[in-house]
């Protein structure tokens, strides 16, 4: 009894589209925050183009004046509109299982059978294997694909510009969505670095006036952030400040802190700081930035940063035909798409010197 090579990439194909529908995005949701945010408001785009184009109003250019009688009056011709253009990207990851590999597991293949004749013991140990491949593929790209959601893009020429390329420690320099940073400033977003783990209740109230100096600029124009991120250094450093300067810290329902050594929620504004265990370590290692991952913290305006994958092309489940010169079956989830923003001062990072 064996199973034919059709029967055993439709199986391979059923059992990843049976856990990519079964454990969905939100599983990850404590582990990888960011990622949840961006997957929960995601907004698709059609194919066939090169760019993901964003459409930003960057000035009024206006011609206001004042008149008496019969003066004078001028007109102008506006030119009000920039266009922000994201090149998407594709990604992709896999497996294959060679027939050796298969024949180890107990489990045949022939080429030449109809189909339908593997026995219960070869459907078992094939079962097995699938799921232990189908749900590693999956894990291991979701962790990939966060990983590089965060990152600036500049590990690999075919990658995303990420969180840290978009919501740049250096806004004053670089080009994002193909506008130069150096000379628009409009297209900048707002930044403090220089941050100090407080101390003294003087340090408390200093890192505290940053904070609020970066929420307004965010402000400033329209809209408030939604979603704050940051790792559990600068996580520390503001439950410090918020103890030093002699602050209650609170649950979200004003309910004072209970005697249990622990916090319930921080806030800020009214809204979560969420940790992000990813930053702690720089991503497993990953990169080594001067500034640490586990130092950061970002307001972020979710209707203002958007991930934006191809229609059609959204952890796309695939099987590529076995080649001619290999016994090898093989497995695939692929993504296409980019990470966009449309109004670059909504967001704000702040970091620990």
């Amino acid at each position: 009894m064996a199973f034919s090579a059709q029967e055993l990439q439709d199986a391979g194909k059923i059992a990843l589209d049976f856990h990519m529908k079964k454990s969905p995005i939100d599983q990850v949701a404590v582990e990888r925050p960011f990622m949840k945010s961006l997957m929960g408001k995601k907004k698709s785009f059609p194919g066939g183009k090169q760019y993901i184009v964003e459409q930003l109003r960057y000035r009024y250019q206006s011609n206001f004046q004042w008149f008496n009688g019969a003066s004078v009056v001028s007109y102008n011709k506006r030119v009000t509109v920039e266009q922000a253009q994201f090149p998407w990207r594709s990604a992709h990851d896999g497996f294959s299982l060679d027939e050796d590999r298969l024949a180890q597991n107990g489990i045949v293949i022939d080429d030449n059978g109809k189909g339908g004749n593997a026995s219960q013991a070869e459907q078992v140990q094939l079962t097995n294997l699938l799921t232990e491949s189908t749900e590693t593929l999956r894990l291991g790209f979701e962790e990939k694909f966060s990983m590089y959601l965060h990152l600036d893009g500049t590990s690999s020429t075919d990658a995303v510009a990420g969180l840290d390329a978009i919501v740049a420690l250096d806004p004053t320099s670089g080009t994002v969505g193909g506008i130069d940073r150096s000379t628009s400033t409009y297209w900048r977003n707002n930044v403090s670095t220089s941050l100090t783990a407080p101390t003294t209740a003087s340090q408390a109230a200093t890192f505290l006036a940053a904070m609020e100096t970066m929420w307004r600029a965010c402000v400033k124009n329209g809209g408030r952030p939604d979603l704050i991120f940051a790792g559990a250094s600068f996580i520390d450093a503001y439950i410090a400040s918020l103890t030093l300067s002699g602050q209650q810290i609170q649950y979200a329902g004003g309910e004072a802190r209970k005697l249990d050594g622990g916090v319930g929620g921080v806030y800020f504004k009214g809204i979560e700081i969420q940790w992000c265990p990813e930053f702690d370590d720089n991503f497993g290692g990953f990169v080594s930035p001067s500034t640490g991952w586990t130092k950061r913290c970002y307001f972020i305006n979710s209707k203002h940063l958007t991930l934006r994958p191809m229609d059609g092309q959204d952890m796309v489940t695939r099987k590529p035909p076995r080649v001619y010169d290999k016994y090898v079956y093989y497995w695939a989830l692929t993504w296409r798409g980019s990470l966009t923003t449309n109004r670059a001062n909504a967001h704000a990072v702040l970091a620990l010197s």
